[in-house]
């Protein structure tokens, strides 16, 4: 692999550390509710950005690490990231090609299919159902993606020597 490549990887694997790092740090309990999905977000910037490199296996593998560092069931996060990265790299080539406004758009459905399954195995396993409250950070994601997409879209152009 060329040192280029090499380069790639890492920035996709430092990026999502540091989404990770943000779904873990503690926030005031006032705010808690509008914490954005940092790791599904990042996952889908590289899947609709990278999708030769970063797919359903690299979603799969940061969902069950996520899994440990939340202390979720283990294979929760892994199912919903793996379902929406599946679909971000089916529909990348479409999707890329429209403005920031309609791919927020797009971007709000995957985060809403993430927190459907997520909801579904809480159902299945029998524990309790999250209010409201529970959808906000997919409105959050929505409003954040543009700003998400044009910065990790610098990031990686600088990093890659674009």
């Amino acid at each position: 692999m060329s040192a280029g490549a090499w380069r790639n990887i890492w920035t996709v694997v430092l990026s999502l550390a540091l989404a990770m790092f943000l779904t873990i740090l503690p926030m005031p309990a006032v705010v808690e509710d509008f914490r954005p999905q940092w790791v599904p977000l990042t996952i889908i910037f590289w899947c609709l950005t990278r999708p030769e490199r970063v797919g359903v296996f690299w979603a799969f593998g940061t969902g069950l690490t996520l899994d440990v560092l939340a202390g979720s069931l283990l294979g929760q996060q892994a199912l919903g990231l793996s379902v929406i990265a599946y679909a971000a790299v089916i529909l990348h080539a479409r999707i890329r090609l429209f403005p920031l406004w309609q791919q927020s758009l797009f971007v709000w459905v995957l985060l809403l299919v993430e927190r459907l399954l997520t909801l579904w195995v809480l159902g299945a396993t029998g524990q309790p159902l999250p209010t409201l409250t529970y959808w906000l950070p997919t409105f959050v994601g929505l409003l954040l993606w543009p700003w998400l997409f044009v910065m990790l879209t610098a990031i990686e152009q600088r990093l890659s020597g674009r």
